[in-house]
Protein backbone atom coordinates (compact mmCIF):
# COMPACT_ATOMS: atom_id res chain seq x y z
CA UNK A 1 0.00 0.00 0.00
CA UNK A 2 1.46 3.36 -1.00
CA UNK A 3 1.26 6.32 1.33
CA UNK A 4 -0.47 9.48 0.05
CA UNK A 5 2.65 11.50 0.83
CA UNK A 6 5.99 9.80 0.20
CA UNK A 7 7.68 12.21 2.63
CA UNK A 8 5.41 11.25 5.53
CA UNK A 9 7.33 8.18 6.68
CA UNK A 10 10.69 9.95 6.62
CA UNK A 11 9.58 13.10 8.43
CA UNK A 12 6.94 11.79 10.78
CA UNK A 13 6.93 8.02 10.89
CA UNK A 14 10.67 7.86 11.64
CA UNK A 15 11.75 11.16 13.15
CA UNK A 16 8.77 12.84 14.85
CA UNK A 17 8.47 11.75 18.48
CA UNK A 18 5.55 12.24 20.86
CA UNK A 19 8.00 13.37 23.52
CA UNK A 20 9.15 16.25 21.31
CA UNK A 21 5.54 17.31 20.71
CA UNK A 22 4.99 17.31 24.46
CA UNK A 23 8.10 19.45 24.93
CA UNK A 24 6.82 21.92 22.32
CA UNK A 25 3.47 22.15 24.10
CA UNK A 26 5.08 22.83 27.49
CA UNK A 27 7.45 25.44 26.05
CA UNK A 28 4.56 27.33 24.46
CA UNK A 29 2.41 27.10 27.58
CA UNK A 30 5.16 28.41 29.84
CA UNK A 31 6.63 30.82 27.27
CA UNK A 32 10.21 29.86 28.10
CA UNK A 33 12.59 27.00 27.42
CA UNK A 34 14.18 27.48 30.84
CA UNK A 35 10.80 27.18 32.56
CA UNK A 36 9.95 24.16 30.43
CA UNK A 37 13.26 22.51 31.41
CA UNK A 38 12.53 23.09 35.09
CA UNK A 39 8.95 21.83 34.74
CA UNK A 40 10.02 18.67 32.90
CA UNK A 41 13.08 18.13 35.13
CA UNK A 42 15.53 18.10 32.22
CA UNK A 43 18.32 20.40 31.07
CA UNK A 44 17.67 23.43 28.89
CA UNK A 45 19.94 22.05 26.11
CA UNK A 46 17.73 18.94 26.06
CA UNK A 47 14.70 21.15 25.51
CA UNK A 48 16.44 23.09 22.74
CA UNK A 49 17.50 19.86 21.04
CA UNK A 50 13.96 18.48 21.17
CA UNK A 51 12.68 21.61 19.41
CA UNK A 52 15.49 21.43 16.81
CA UNK A 53 14.67 17.77 16.14
CA UNK A 54 10.99 18.59 15.78
CA UNK A 55 11.62 21.49 13.40
CA UNK A 56 13.91 19.24 11.36
CA UNK A 57 11.21 16.53 11.20
CA UNK A 58 8.47 18.89 9.96
CA UNK A 59 10.75 21.12 7.88
CA UNK A 60 9.60 24.50 9.19
CA UNK A 61 10.34 26.91 12.06
CA UNK A 62 7.95 26.32 14.95
CA UNK A 63 8.99 28.93 17.53
CA UNK A 64 9.96 32.60 17.56
CA UNK A 65 11.92 34.15 20.40
CA UNK A 66 11.11 37.74 21.36
CA UNK A 67 10.89 40.20 24.28
CA UNK A 68 7.78 38.43 25.59
CA UNK A 69 9.41 35.03 25.54
CA UNK A 70 8.89 32.11 23.20
CA UNK A 71 5.87 32.29 20.88
CA UNK A 72 4.66 29.70 18.35
CA UNK A 73 4.87 30.58 14.67
CA UNK A 74 1.85 29.99 12.46
CA UNK A 75 3.27 26.57 11.69
CA UNK A 76 3.76 25.92 15.39
CA UNK A 77 0.16 26.83 16.20
CA UNK A 78 -1.11 24.44 13.54
CA UNK A 79 1.10 21.60 14.75
CA UNK A 80 0.10 22.20 18.38
CA UNK A 81 -3.58 22.07 17.49
CA UNK A 82 -3.16 18.71 15.77
CA UNK A 83 -0.86 17.48 18.55
CA UNK A 84 -3.59 18.23 21.08
CA UNK A 85 -5.99 16.13 19.04
CA UNK A 86 -3.43 13.32 18.77
CA UNK A 87 -2.66 13.27 22.49
CA UNK A 88 -6.38 13.34 23.26
CA UNK A 89 -7.02 10.40 20.94
CA UNK A 90 -4.25 8.42 22.65
CA UNK A 91 -5.63 9.29 26.08
CA UNK A 92 -9.09 8.27 24.94
CA UNK A 93 -7.62 4.99 23.74
CA UNK A 94 -6.03 4.32 27.13
CA UNK A 95 -9.33 5.02 28.85
CA UNK A 96 -11.08 2.62 26.47
CA UNK A 97 -8.48 -0.07 27.19
CA UNK A 98 -8.94 0.32 30.95
CA UNK A 99 -12.70 0.06 30.48
CA UNK A 100 -12.36 -3.11 28.39
CA UNK A 101 -10.00 -4.64 30.94
CA UNK A 102 -12.44 -3.93 33.76
CA UNK A 103 -15.99 -3.25 32.42
CA UNK A 104 -17.86 -0.65 34.44
CA UNK A 105 -14.68 1.07 35.65
CA UNK A 106 -14.18 4.44 34.02
CA UNK A 107 -14.58 8.20 34.23
CA UNK A 108 -16.43 10.96 32.47
CA UNK A 109 -15.69 14.68 32.45
CA UNK A 110 -18.74 16.91 32.15
CA UNK A 111 -18.89 20.67 31.68
CA UNK A 112 -22.06 22.34 32.95
CA UNK A 113 -23.53 25.70 33.83
CA UNK A 114 -23.64 26.51 37.56
CA UNK A 115 -27.44 26.54 37.50
CA UNK A 116 -27.34 22.82 36.66
CA UNK A 117 -24.57 22.08 39.15
CA UNK A 118 -26.15 23.83 42.14
CA UNK A 119 -29.76 23.55 41.04
CA UNK A 120 -30.11 19.77 41.26
CA UNK A 121 -30.06 18.83 37.57
CA UNK A 122 -26.67 17.15 37.68
CA UNK A 123 -27.10 15.54 41.07
CA UNK A 124 -30.11 13.60 39.77
CA UNK A 125 -28.12 12.35 36.76
CA UNK A 126 -25.09 11.45 38.89
CA UNK A 127 -27.37 9.44 41.19
CA UNK A 128 -28.72 7.54 38.19
CA UNK A 129 -25.17 6.81 37.01
CA UNK A 130 -24.07 5.76 40.50
CA UNK A 131 -27.02 3.38 40.85
CA UNK A 132 -26.49 1.65 37.52
CA UNK A 133 -22.72 2.05 37.12
CA UNK A 134 -21.31 2.39 40.66
CA UNK A 135 -17.64 2.38 39.64
CA UNK A 136 -17.85 5.19 37.10
CA UNK A 137 -16.25 8.42 38.35
CA UNK A 138 -17.85 11.71 37.28
CA UNK A 139 -15.76 14.90 37.09
CA UNK A 140 -17.80 18.13 36.87
CA UNK A 141 -16.31 21.38 35.51
CA UNK A 142 -18.18 24.68 35.56
CA UNK A 143 -18.67 25.92 32.00
CA UNK A 144 -21.31 27.82 30.06
CA UNK A 145 -23.16 27.51 26.77
CA UNK A 146 -25.45 30.51 27.25
CA UNK A 147 -23.28 33.37 26.05
CA UNK A 148 -24.10 35.03 22.75
CA UNK A 149 -20.98 33.48 21.22
CA UNK A 150 -19.72 30.73 23.53
CA UNK A 151 -16.22 29.55 22.79
CA UNK A 152 -16.65 26.00 24.18
CA UNK A 153 -12.97 26.24 25.09
CA UNK A 154 -13.07 23.40 27.64
CA UNK A 155 -14.63 21.09 25.06
CA UNK A 156 -12.39 22.09 22.17
CA UNK A 157 -9.28 21.73 24.33
CA UNK A 158 -10.49 18.23 25.33
CA UNK A 159 -10.76 19.12 29.03
CA UNK A 160 -14.31 17.75 29.11
CA UNK A 161 -16.04 14.95 27.19
CA UNK A 162 -19.32 16.79 26.82
CA UNK A 163 -21.08 19.97 27.91
CA UNK A 164 -24.59 20.43 29.27
CA UNK A 165 -26.19 23.80 28.97
CA UNK A 166 -28.93 26.11 27.86
CA UNK A 167 -28.79 27.80 24.46
CA UNK A 168 -30.02 31.35 24.11
CA UNK A 169 -29.83 31.29 20.31
CA UNK A 170 -28.91 29.14 17.31
CA UNK A 171 -25.49 27.52 17.20
CA UNK A 172 -23.88 26.75 13.85
CA UNK A 173 -20.28 25.78 14.72
CA UNK A 174 -19.19 23.13 12.23
CA UNK A 175 -17.05 21.19 14.72
CA UNK A 176 -19.80 20.76 17.32
CA UNK A 177 -22.62 18.24 17.66
CA UNK A 178 -25.75 19.64 19.33
CA UNK A 179 -28.32 17.26 20.84
CA UNK A 180 -31.48 18.80 22.36
CA UNK A 181 -32.37 17.20 25.70
CA UNK A 182 -35.41 19.11 26.92
CA UNK A 183 -36.84 22.63 27.15
CA UNK A 184 -37.05 24.55 30.42
CA UNK A 185 -38.77 27.67 31.70
CA UNK A 186 -37.17 30.64 33.41
CA UNK A 187 -39.30 31.58 36.41
CA UNK A 188 -39.37 34.20 39.15
CA UNK A 189 -38.49 32.50 42.42
CA UNK A 190 -39.08 33.54 46.01
CA UNK A 191 -38.80 31.97 49.42
CA UNK A 192 -41.79 29.78 50.21
CA UNK A 193 -42.06 31.77 53.46
CA UNK A 194 -42.35 35.17 51.75
CA UNK A 195 -45.64 37.03 51.35
CA UNK A 196 -45.35 36.70 47.57
CA UNK A 197 -45.39 32.90 47.78
CA UNK A 198 -48.92 33.01 49.23
CA UNK A 199 -50.32 35.07 46.34
CA UNK A 200 -52.24 33.25 43.58
CA UNK A 201 -52.13 36.24 41.24
CA UNK A 202 -49.37 38.84 40.91
CA UNK A 203 -48.89 41.74 38.51
CA UNK A 204 -45.32 42.20 37.35
CA UNK A 205 -45.50 45.91 38.22
CA UNK A 206 -45.88 44.99 41.89
CA UNK A 207 -42.39 43.49 41.89
CA UNK A 208 -40.56 46.46 40.39
CA UNK A 209 -39.22 47.75 43.70
CA UNK A 210 -38.47 44.44 45.35
CA UNK A 211 -34.98 43.27 46.33
CA UNK A 212 -33.76 41.46 43.20
CA UNK A 213 -30.77 39.15 42.87
CA UNK A 214 -29.73 38.99 39.21
CA UNK A 215 -26.76 37.92 37.14
CA UNK A 216 -24.57 40.65 35.61
CA UNK A 217 -25.81 42.13 32.29
CA UNK A 218 -25.96 40.08 29.07
CA UNK A 219 -27.30 37.02 30.86
CA UNK A 220 -30.17 35.05 29.27
CA UNK A 221 -32.33 34.83 32.40
CA UNK A 222 -31.83 38.50 33.24
CA UNK A 223 -32.63 39.48 29.65
CA UNK A 224 -35.92 37.56 29.84
CA UNK A 225 -36.90 39.33 33.06
CA UNK A 226 -36.01 42.78 31.74
CA UNK A 227 -37.82 42.03 28.47
CA UNK A 228 -40.97 41.05 30.39
CA UNK A 229 -40.93 44.36 32.26
CA UNK A 230 -40.38 46.39 29.09
CA UNK A 231 -43.18 44.50 27.29
CA UNK A 232 -45.56 45.95 29.89
CA UNK A 233 -44.13 49.45 29.55
CA UNK A 234 -42.21 49.16 32.81
CA UNK A 235 -38.62 49.98 33.66
CA UNK A 236 -36.65 46.83 34.53
CA UNK A 237 -35.81 46.56 38.24
CA UNK A 238 -32.39 47.54 39.52
CA UNK A 239 -30.85 44.53 41.27
CA UNK A 240 -29.75 44.86 44.88
CA UNK A 241 -27.28 42.01 44.34
CA UNK A 242 -25.58 40.86 41.14
CA UNK A 243 -23.83 37.49 41.11
CA UNK A 244 -23.32 34.36 39.09
CA UNK A 245 -23.12 32.32 42.29
CA UNK A 246 -26.09 29.98 42.61
CA UNK A 247 -25.13 29.14 46.18
CA UNK A 248 -25.20 32.78 47.26
CA UNK A 249 -28.47 33.32 45.45
CA UNK A 250 -30.16 30.41 47.23
CA UNK A 251 -28.81 31.52 50.60
CA UNK A 252 -30.21 35.03 50.13
CA UNK A 253 -33.56 33.72 48.90
CA UNK A 254 -33.86 31.69 52.10
CA UNK A 255 -34.07 34.94 54.08
CA UNK A 256 -37.42 35.68 52.44
CA UNK A 257 -36.39 39.20 51.48
CA UNK A 258 -35.28 38.68 47.88
CA UNK A 259 -36.55 37.63 44.46
CA UNK A 260 -34.57 36.17 41.59
CA UNK A 261 -34.93 34.31 38.30
CA UNK A 262 -34.17 30.58 38.17
CA UNK A 263 -34.96 27.65 35.94
CA UNK A 264 -38.10 25.72 36.80
CA UNK A 265 -35.92 22.61 37.27
CA UNK A 266 -33.83 24.43 39.89
CA UNK A 267 -36.96 25.44 41.81
CA UNK A 268 -38.31 21.88 41.71
CA UNK A 269 -35.09 20.24 42.84
CA UNK A 270 -34.36 22.86 45.51
CA UNK A 271 -37.93 23.56 46.68
CA UNK A 272 -37.70 21.50 49.86
CA UNK A 273 -34.05 22.08 50.75
CA UNK A 274 -34.14 25.84 50.20
CA UNK A 275 -37.88 26.47 50.66
CA UNK A 276 -38.42 27.90 47.18
CA UNK A 277 -41.53 28.65 45.19
CA UNK A 278 -42.04 29.85 41.61
CA UNK A 279 -44.33 32.86 41.42
CA UNK A 280 -47.35 32.73 39.04
CA UNK A 281 -45.79 34.86 36.28
CA UNK A 282 -44.60 33.92 32.81
CA UNK A 283 -41.40 35.49 31.53
CA UNK A 284 -41.10 33.94 28.08
CA UNK A 285 -40.85 30.73 26.06
CA UNK A 286 -39.00 27.63 27.16
CA UNK A 287 -35.30 27.53 26.32
CA UNK A 288 -33.57 24.44 24.92
CA UNK A 289 -31.17 22.48 27.11
CA UNK A 290 -28.61 20.63 25.01
CA UNK A 291 -25.66 18.29 25.14
CA UNK A 292 -22.68 19.54 23.12
CA UNK A 293 -19.91 17.23 21.91
CA UNK A 294 -17.14 17.43 19.32
CA UNK A 295 -18.17 15.93 15.99
CA UNK A 296 -14.93 14.13 15.23
CA UNK A 297 -14.26 12.89 18.75
CA UNK A 298 -15.65 9.53 19.84
CA UNK A 299 -17.05 9.40 23.35
CA UNK A 300 -15.46 6.96 25.77
CA UNK A 301 -17.72 4.15 27.05
CA UNK A 302 -18.15 5.96 30.38
CA UNK A 303 -19.09 9.23 28.69
CA UNK A 304 -21.55 7.35 26.52
CA UNK A 305 -23.10 5.77 29.62
CA UNK A 306 -23.50 9.20 31.20
CA UNK A 307 -25.14 10.58 28.07
CA UNK A 308 -27.51 7.61 27.91
CA UNK A 309 -28.61 8.29 31.49
CA UNK A 310 -29.36 11.91 30.58
CA UNK A 311 -31.48 10.73 27.65
CA UNK A 312 -33.25 8.11 29.74
CA UNK A 313 -34.09 10.61 32.48
CA UNK A 314 -35.55 12.96 29.90
CA UNK A 315 -37.69 10.24 28.32
CA UNK A 316 -39.13 9.23 31.69
CA UNK A 317 -39.97 12.84 32.53
CA UNK A 318 -37.54 12.99 35.42
CA UNK A 319 -35.92 16.20 34.16
CA UNK A 320 -38.59 18.01 32.19
CA UNK A 321 -42.13 19.11 32.78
Amino acid sequence: MSLPDGDWERRIGRFLRLRDLHVLSVVVQLGSMAKAASYLSVTQPAISQAIVDLEHAVGVRLLDRGPRGVQPTTYGEILLKRATEAFDALQQGMRDIRYLQDPGLGEVRVGADMSFIAGGFLSSIIERVATRHPRVTVHIVETTTARAAPEFRELRERNVDLMLGRLSGPLTAEDLEIEPIFDELIVIAASAHSAWARRERIDLAELANERWILAPPNNTARDLLEGAFRAQGLEPPEPRVTTYSMQLRLQLLATGRYLTVLTDATVRYSAERWSLKALPLKLGPRLPVVVVTLKNRSLTPSAQLFLEEVRAATKTGALAT
